[in-house]
């Protein structure tokens, strides 16, 4: 079941973003940068439930699958805190971010990541904007690509251990 994300889903969203990560980043990185990923990029941000912007889709009484969008300038959790990070984007002017999803291992490939974007994009263009970014890890760029978002760059993203993660920045039109 998809739904809205509440206060009380923090632990079980805190969870399964560092089962993911375990899970799906091996597939496509070394010990040190899954690690590191784990440490970083599985700290859940309350201020996307407290927006209403976030997702989970709870499946036997656990979460199996997060994510959300943003309207704050806030690109992803793991780099460090930013001065403008809380400020509310102009959605004639900015895009909307796509942030922090994540699906368990064993539930992968089944429509749920794809769900979550659905519900994305639609709330995003209710809300004026006109595109959605985002900075894909490895693991999830395939949904992304399938989904329709185009790579705008490859990149390594520092985490604050001095380890990279290769990444890549995509966008997607909300027009048309």
């Amino acid at each position: 079941m998809l739904r809205a994300a509440e206060p009380g889903d923090l632990p079980g969203i805190a969870a399964l973003m560092r089962t993911s990560v375990l899970d799906v980043f091996p597939q496509f990185h070394d010990r040190t940068e899954t690690e590191a990923a784990a440490q970083y990029l599985t700290v859940p941000d309350p201020v996307l439930i407290e927006d209403g912007t976030y997702f989970v889709h709870e499946a036997a009484g656990q979460v199996v699958a997060c994510g959300g969008w943003s309207r704050r300038d806030k690109l992803y959790t793991g780099s460090g805190a930013a001065p403008t990070d809380d400020r509310l984007l102009d959605p004639a002017t900015e895009p909307a971010r796509v942030r922090a999803m994540f699906v368990h291992g064993d539930w992968t490939r089944r429509g749920l990541g794809r769900a979550i974007l659905a519900r994305c994009v639609a709330a995003a263009r209710e809300a004026g904007f006109r595109d959605l970014v985002l900075m894909a890890t490895l693991p999830g760029e395939p949904l992304y690509r399938a989904f329709g978002f185009r790579e705008v760059e490859r990149t390594r993203v520092p985490l604050p251990n001095g380890v990279f993660l290769g990444g890549v920045s995509m966008a997607y039109p909300l027009s048309g």
